[in-house]
């Protein structure tokens, strides 16, 4: 009998510590309830939707980021707590484009989801035969498929814009004014960054590009840039294969400048400068940027980039 009670108390020891999946889950949309702040939560699925949230609504709403500042938003997987976040949200931004991989693989409220880049779905980019590469603690990815940096394309931008001002608008009817005022201020912001990089697409034209990564689809057809990409970090040091492969594309693709997503390394700045090579930043901001936040990001890109092709 003793033997007994002590297996049915090491049972119940065991089961309490491991509770099913349903019921955890259970638990955590029960604290993800109870931190609420009593405003409408929002969550989206990248940096830009967070900034043009938080633009647009103001303190509205609370909008939430939950991609770690270390990954790529694109290639994230959330967690469990992550999700039940997302579908005990009130609104869910999304990018679209085949932007957060993740979604397609749990259950989201329809009703609640927002595609940010429908309204112009038809003219997305298509990227075949793309190489699968790694970099942060994602894994392994590829960027086959539908090009997802729809924002760099400051009218694309301007549209999404306009797709989180109209969810806002039917979540927070009571602050449809001051919505309405704050989409109007940050379009415009937009359209001057769109006319700035239209004129001096006029420029881009006579120079050939490189690209440290194949993010750069909408960029290039907005402004008429001929590019080709290779597969690089800007803080990895490049090595011979790296340089033999950028010869290879030089031979056939003349060109001066390479373009990068961050601040390059410095010795690879001084290698590339030694095939003659010069090296401008514009950085995508897909997830939260070290200092200033998306548009002072994207005014600096512009600023690089007249700088660079005066």
């Amino acid at each position: 009998m003793k033997t007994r009670t002590l297996l049915f108390s090491f049972l119940a020891i065991v089961l309490a510590g491991c509770k099913p999946s349903a019921e955890k889950a259970a638990e955590t949309a029960a604290a993800t309830t109870a931190a609420k702040s009593g405003k409408p939560q929002v969550l989206v699925g990248n940096y830009p939707l967070q900034y043009f949230a938080q633009r647009i609504a103001g303190d509205a709403v609370e909008v939430r980021f939950l991609a770690p500042k270390n990954e790529d938003p694109a290639f994230w997987q959330p967690d469990e707590a992550a999700i039940t976040a997302f579908q005990n949200a009130d609104l869910i931004l999304m990018n679209g484009a085949g932007y957060s991989k993740w979604a397609d693989k749990v259950t989201l409220p329809e009703s609640k989801v927002v595609d940010t880049s429908a309204s112009f779905a038809n003219n997305f980019i298509e990227v075949r035969d793309a190489t699968t590469h790694s970099h942060g603690p994602g894994g392994d990815h590829s960027h086959n498929g539908t090009a997802f940096t729809t924002w760099i394309d400051f009218k694309q931008a301007s549209m999404q814009v306009q797709a989180v001002s109209d969810a806002l608008a039917k979540l927070v009817p009571a602050a449809k004014d001051s919505i309405s005022k704050n989409t109007v201020a940050l379009k415009d912001e937009l359209a001057s960054l769109d006319g700035r990089m239209s004129t001096l697409s006029r420029r881009l034209v006579q120079y050939p590009l490189v690209a440290s990564h194949p993010v750069y689809h909408y960029l290039a057809r907005r402004y008429g840039l001929e590019l080709k990409s290779v597969l690089w970090e800007p803080d990895t040091v490049l090595d011979d294969t790296a340089l033999n492969d950028l010869k290879g594309i030089l031979a056939g693709h003349r060109a001066r400048w390479m373009i990068w997503e961050g601040e390059p390394n410095k010795e690879s700045v001084e290698k590339l400068g030694a095939l003659g090579l010069q090296s401008v930043v514009f950085d995508p901001c897909g997830n939260v940027p070290a200092s200033g936040d998306f548009m002072t990001v994207m005014k600096a890109n512009v600023d690089a980039m007249e700088n660079a092709f005066r």
